[in-house]
């Protein structure tokens, strides 16, 4: 059965017109595509830290359920097929600790799976610790979108964290979304966070969003401070997600971005962070550039 699904996972992704990609190394690449399409009016935004399909419900299974960091557990790809029913409501997906296909995934690349899935015809894939058949640990986003152009970038630290910047729109004026999974020590993540600023300073519209391993209190203290961000409001509480506490998934983005409609997706015990979504207004800005200017944009 599973390998029935893996296999059906594979075809379909397979017969996939051109328009997503996939990044094996880690390091900064850009990819530019031909087509470029904005939403009437408004975009769904997602951010979600899938913990690999392992689905963590309570404290113990960190020790009592590590070999399924090792190894897939019985329900590894009904979970990832379970969340897929999640982010199809959405229009852009951020989302870390993905399997591009190992042991632990039972050999699917969970975001091809869930591409697939959820009928997303752009994904991207960012491999930042290849461990072989071991894991192929990533962060990825989904699309109904197209992108003029995504890069990746391997975040300053030991190897494993990256940020990928998503750009719509047209270079004059982009919209510009940022997906990063940030380190756990206060040091390095603001090194990290240092190095997120310079890659949005230019840009007058950006959102950014992940797995931030710390609170809002530490990041008005960090680099990202000077960008002037302003974070969704309310308390979001994603983690953990059987008793959230904590709000170390977070969405910010320019003060010139309209937002509705953020929340947190409390019902979905799927990891062991819970998603954050929010919606965005497209800017007028962003808008008439990309009707003024067309594509394509490939030299």
């Amino acid at each position: 059965m599973l390998l029935d699904r893996a296999r059906t996972a594979y075809q379909s992704w397979k017969a996939r017109p051109a328009g997503f990609s996939l990044a094996r190394e880690g390091h900064r690449r850009t990819r530019r595509v031909r087509e470029v399409t904005l939403p009437e009016d408004s975009l769904k935004l997602l951010s979600f830290n899938i913990q690999a399909g392992i689905g963590t419900r309570r404290f113990r299974e960190y020790l009592t359920g590590s070999w399924k960091h090792l190894v897939a557990h019985p329900r590894s790809v009904e979970t990832i097929e379970q969340i897929a029913e999640v982010v199809r409501h959405f229009d852009v997906v951020g989302l870390q600790e993905v399997d591009g296909g190992s042991l632990r995934s039972r050999n699917v690349n969970q975001l091809v799976h869930l591409a697939s899935m959820a009928d997303f015809p752009f994904w991207h894939q960012q491999l930042n610790r290849n461990l072989g058949r071991l894991g192929q640990f990533s962060n990825g986003f989904l699309s109904r979108l197209t992108p003029f152009a995504v890069e990746d970038h391997t975040l300053p630290g030991l190897p494993g964290r990256g940020a990928i910047l998503i750009k719509f729109g047209h270079p004059i004026q982009p919209l510009v979304v940022a997906v990063v999974h940030l380190a756990l020590g206060e040091k390095m993540r603001n090194t990290q966070l240092g190095y997120v600023s310079r890659l949005l300073r230019p840009y007058r519209y950006t959102v950014v969003m992940g797995d931030f391993n710390c609170r809002l209190e530490h990041l008005a203290q960090s680099p990202l401070a000077e960008l002037d961000l302003v974070p969704v409001e309310g308390e979001l509480f994603t983690f953990p997600s059987w008793a959230p506490d904590r709000h170390i998934d977070h969405i910010l983005r320019s003060p010139e971005l309209e937002v509705r409609h953020t929340r947190v997706l409390t019902d979905c015990r799927l990891s062991d962070h819970l998603p954050l979504a929010t919606e965005i207004r497209i800017p007028d800005a962003v808008r008439a550039a990309t009707l003024e200017h067309r594509l394509p944009l490939i030299e």
